[in-house]
């Protein structure tokens, strides 16, 4: 579920809703009107999204301690070792 930040907009507002504040809601849900605690009119802030973690670095020495392979295209058919363990070059024969 998504986190929605929200700040008020009318004249009045509480400790609560002064600045701004957060809510976990699910995306189908209907975005807050009032403040829950003072009933005040809020509106919800476009904040910035939280995207997911990084991703494992793809360079030859980790690939290796992984225990995997990787290998790159030198031409139709024929590829060659870059990182761990296995043959040189896998040619396809066709």
């Amino acid at each position: 579920m998504p986190i929605y930040e929200y700040h008020s907009c009318g004249p009045l507002s509480c400790e609560h809703c002064e600045n701004s504040f957060e809510v976990m809601r699910k995306i189908s849900d209907e975005p807050l009107k009032m403040c829950p605690h003072c009933f005040n009119p809020i509106e919800r802030k476009i904040s910035r999204p939280n995207l997911a973690a990084q991703t494992p670095s793809m360079n030859e020495s980790n690939i290796e301690k992984h225990g995997f392979t990787q290998f790159k295209k030198v031409e139709k058919g024929v590829y060659e070792k870059t990182a761990g363990k296995g043959p040189a070059l896998i040619v396809d024969k066709e």
